[in-house]
This record gives structure tokens, sequence and C-alpha cells, in this order.
């Protein structure tokens, strides 16, 4: 039997609110209007030791499209993309000298305008 993507989406919304999965309508509904807009993701390089580094190369690539953007991370390991959309997904990694951190999601679900992480070289 085919069913409109509307009519699905509603079956799956209902099965979650029956679940209990997702609170309300009312808080599902403010989160979405919340995610409308762009964010920033910003954070630390950092290596095994704790200590920030310099020049390692951060990825933010987008799940939906695949598009990456880079950042090489300054003297304090700092690292920031303005400007990313809170709709989509993203992955974001560092690499330097052979060694990758671990990847971590930025979710269109996380309200926060402003996302801070840690990323630590292995």
């Amino acid at each position: 039997m085919k069913r409109s993507r509307a009519r699905m989406t509603a079956w799956a919304l209902f099965a979650a609110l029956t679940l209990g999965t997702v609170p309300s309508i009312a808080n599902l509904t403010a989160a979405h209007a919340q995610n409308v807009g762009q964010r920033n993701v910003s954070g630390s390089v950092v290596g095994d030791d704790s200590a920030p580094v310099q020049g390692a190369t951060v990825f933010l690539k987008n799940s939906k499209t695949k598009a990456i953007r880079s950042y090489t991370s300054a003297s304090n390991g700092r690292f920031r993309f303005a400007q990313v959309s809170m709709t989509d997904d993203y992955d974001l990694w560092a690499e330097k000298d052979g060694k990758k951190s671990a990847t971590k999601t930025v979710s269109s679900w996380n309200a926060s305008k402003d996302y801070e992480t840690e990323l630590k070289l292995k």
C-alpha cells in the first residue's frame, strides 16, 4: 500500500507521542521554530596531553550536500565556523600530522545558536 509522505510523517509523529518519545506538539513546534537560522560552531583542538594544537585542519561536512568547509586552528587551538545552517546536520573533526579526532555530529535538533566543543587528536 502506497502512502503519502505527509501521512507517513503524521503517523510517525503520532507513534512518537504515543510512546512518550516526544514531550508534546507545543514543544516540538517551539523547537522547530528555534532551529530556523544560523549558528556558530566553535571550540578547540587539543592533543593527547590536552595541550592546544596550532595548525590542525578542522573540517565541517554537511551531511546532506556533502559540502566541506575547513579552518586551520589558531595558536591557542581555537577554531570557529560562522553562519552554519541550523536546519542541516554536520560532521565535525580535526586532523594534523596523521592524527585525527573522533567525528562529532552537530545536529539540527540542537537548538543552540552557539555550538562549542573540544576535538582531541589521537
